[in-house]
């Protein structure tokens, strides 16, 4: 199928020629022009081009001797640039970045003359130069790039114009008019694609003929298989002190600590389709990542410009997570086959090198960018428990007498978890009760605090003095943390589903309009972290919505399958389809639970709720023998006082139920 030729990548002059030729010979589409390689018969194509005769269609093996006229074989050292985000800039303000584009011409030209070159071709926002030694072509390059940063100090990042420069030693075919043509031009384009905007990658035959003559250093950013090009091609990123972050040494930064709150960084995922100009894909993939991650607040997420200075290197993660500061780094990898793509993904803790989390993620290329979105969702779905848990774990190897209000709700968590002990349950609250001393306004801790007291309300401890210490937490949560999804979801649904009702008259929470309002906005806020859909789980079901409740349920259960928290997913499960009358759905679910959870009390409350609707009136009386085992303070007039279901007559029908089966 053809496709408009203005939206294929940009090629150097030489190779645009070379193709729009060749293509012309052989009857091809425009969208194959790009493709085509240029090796071999390079110099029949010019001649067929000046003399426009048809290409024949040969192996040609020219001598230099039997050069046509007009033509000449020489060894350059090939200069390629263009602009990173140039149709952006353009888009957003055309006549400051055609007046800024200008500026750079000027630069370009000073720099190739001063070091011996010559400016082949500046179409559009790229530029072709040659020069006579690879030392003059790289110290041009370094000049280009520290002019142009100190050209545009003042212009805001977004605004500013960055070159990507790649510089190769190659032959090219030289006509009288000094257009060449060739592998070699070929080659310094695809290098120039491995940079970063303000950086420069030169290949092998470059550093070899520049090493030790420069005062640069070099970084190995070992082979790589360029399109058109037969054979793979090793490439060095150059770095030096004078342009700032992009040409810097590490050593010369002092590295970021990491943050209190987990970190992580996103690396570029690598292109292993054997196709350069598929990158757009694994580059927009990173970047749907990075935007979801950050919309995390309790993640740090360091920004895309960061984490792009490492594209195409073979990078150390430990060195990665020191320079960025961060405790977590993700990494990738994209592969083809046919229709096909293929994503992996790796969850690394930077000081250790463990691996949290691995995966694989399979899709076709039918809607490209509906996959990359697909995908990006679903590899931050996974992340963001994994973080979670491996967290859980760094914090619980630390000594107590470092721990501080971060670490302390971290240690608070396993508390929450379902089966767990009384024990736990307050130790738990101690650790919450040690943070809020530490920082008083930590909305966080508070959220997950009032969270901590649901559940024990439902194990059947507790009573007036936890719903209103509950309450409290809420509150104060709701109130310091408006856009931290955390926040948010545990907070909002304890304003609904903690309360205490006398003679079934409301006394106090169960203000189910501020759950619902706090849990959409979390949902808006992060829609894919695993609390905030189990606890818009938990709020549609008090508000008698089972199919909704069950659907977040299911939602959560795909972000972490593996979670250790699954045991009280599938319980809720079980009671959002009482709910919904489903009862023989409410069963199988709430026996998963137990399954899992042996111990947890909501798991057989659903269970012997479900047996009773059924019928299964025996079945249900020993279920609830062993509910009383579990919670020996159980009582059916307590169930109704803190019951959070708002429909009345669903909660009459429970408590007949329960009643049934001889609890108190």
């Amino acid at each position: 199928m053809r496709r408009d030729c203005r939206h294929r990548p940009r090629v150097t002059v030489g190779f645009r020629l070379a193709a729009a030729a060749r293509a012309a010979a052989l009857n091809v589409s425009c969208y194959d022009q790009a493709d085509l390689h240029t090796g071999g018969d390079e110099r029949r194509l010019v001649s067929a081009l000046s003399t426009r005769v048809a290409f024949p269609n040969l192996i040609v093996g020219y001598s230099p001797a039997e050069m046509p006229p007009g033509l000449k074989q020489r060894l350059v050292s090939i200069l390629a640039a263009d602009a990173a985000g140039y149709s952006r800039l353009m888009a957003a303000d055309e006549t400051a970045t055609v007046a800024a584009l200008d500026s750079v011409r000027s630069v370009f030209r000073g720099a190739v003359e001063t070091h011996g070159g010559r400016v082949v071709d500046m179409a559009g926002d790229s530029v072709l130069a040659v020069f006579d030694t690879a030392t003059g072509a790289v110290a041009a390059a370094l000049d280009v790039q520290r002019s142009l940063d100190s050209l545009f100090a003042a212009v805001s990042e977004e605004r500013r114009l960055r070159f990507r420069i790649g510089v190769h030693l190659g032959d090219v075919i030289e006509k009288d008019d000094g257009t060449v043509y060739g592998d070699g031009v070929n080659t310094a384009a695809r290098l120039q694609a491995l940079a970063e905007g303000g950086g420069i990658v030169i290949s092998d035959a470059v550093h070899g003929a520049v090493r030790g003559k420069l005062p640069v250093e070099f970084v190995d950013l070992g082979e790589h298989s360029m399109k058109n090009i037969p054979h793979a091609v090793r490439s060095f990123a150059v770095r030096n002190a004078g342009n700032g972050a992009h040409l810097s040494r590490a050593d010369d930064r002092v590295a970021p600590a990491p943050p209190e709150e987990p970190s992580v960084a996103v690396l570029p995922f690598t292109n292993m389709t054997g196709d350069p100009e598929q990158d757009y894909f694994a580059d927009g993939m990173v970047e749907e990542i990075i935007t979801a991650l950050a919309r995390m607040r309790w993640l740090f997420v360091i920004a895309r410009n960061s984490t792009f200075v490492y594209k195409g290197r073979a990078v150390d993660i430990k060195q990665v997570g020191r320079e960025l500061g961060v405790r977590y780094v993700l990494e990738g990898s994209v592969r083809k086959a046919g229709n096909l793509l293929r994503i992996t993904g790796q969850l690394i803790e930077a000081s250790t090198g463990h691996h949290v989390w691995a995966d694989r993620f399979e899709g076709t290329l039918d809607d490209v960018f509906e996959l990359q979105d697909r995908m990006a969702e679903r590899i931050v779905s996974a992340i963001e428990p994994s973080v979670g848990w491996a967290e859980v774990q760094r914090v619980r190897a630390k000594p107590a007498s470092n721990l501080q209000a971060y670490d302390l709700l971290l240690r608070a968590i396993p508390g929450g978890m379902p089966g767990a002990s009384g024990a736990q349950r307050d130790e738990a609250l101690s650790f919450i009760r040690q943070a809020l001393e530490k920082d008083p306004r930590y909305a966080r801790a508070k959220a997950f605090g009032a969270f901590l007291y649901q559940t024990r309300l439902w194990d059947g401890v507790g009573g007036a003095d936890d719903v209103k210490t509950a309450l409290r937490y809420a509150e104060q949560a709701l109130s310091e943390g408006v856009d931290d999804s955390m926040v948010l979801a545990y907070a909002g649904a304890a304003v609904g589903v903690v309360g205490y009702r006398k003679l079934g008259v409301r006394v106090l929470g169960f203000r189910y309009d501020e759950a619902e309002r706090a849990i959409e906005h979390a949902l808006r806020l992060s829609p894919d972290m695993l609390s905030v859909q189990f606890c818009a789980g938990s709020v549609r079901m008090i508000l008698g919505d089972g199919d909704g409740a069950v659907a977040h349920f299911e939602r959560a259960m795909r972000i972490s399958p593996l979670d250790p928290g699954t045991s009280g997913i599938l319980a809720s499960t079980g009671a959002a389809h009482l709910v919904a009358g489903r009862y023989d759905a409410a069963l199988a679910a709430a026996e998963r639970a137990l399954e899992r959870s042996p111990n947890l009390v909501f798991g057989h409350l659903a269970r012997l709720s479900a047996l009773g609707h059924l019928g299964r009136l025996a079945e249900a009386k020993q279920a609830a023998k062993r509910l009383r085992e579990l919670s020996p303070g159980f009582t059916v007039a307590r169930y109704l006082s803190i019951h959070p279901i708002r429909d009345a007559a669903y909660r009459k029908r429970s408590a007949e139920i329960l009643r049934l089966t001889g609890l108190p």
